[in-house]
């Protein structure tokens, strides 16, 4: 496969992003999209914004997702609590 400066294609740079869009989450955190509406069913997913009808979410928001599902993972619930 070609590299993307010879074709031409974007190159994803996370640093210099601002916001993902829930396509770009997902890919970034490998997790599916239907997990992503899963957790946020739950109330276990990340903050969002909306622009018009696109939800964004912001690099703080996704670092604080990271965060809270570590907190998360360190500290399960207690069984009978």
């Amino acid at each position: 496969m070609a590299r993307p400066e010879i074709t031409g294609r974007r190159i994803s740079d996370p640093a210099g992003r601002c916001a993902f869009s829930v396509t770009e989450f997902c890919e970034s955190h490998r997790i599916s999209r239907a997990h992503y509406y899963n957790l946020r069913k739950l109330g276990l997913g990340p903050d969002e914004a909306r622009a018009g009808e696109r939800v964004i979410i912001t690099i703080e928001a996704a670092a604080r997702w990271r965060r809270q599902r570590e907190k998360a993972a360190r500290f399960p619930p207690v069984a009978g609590a």
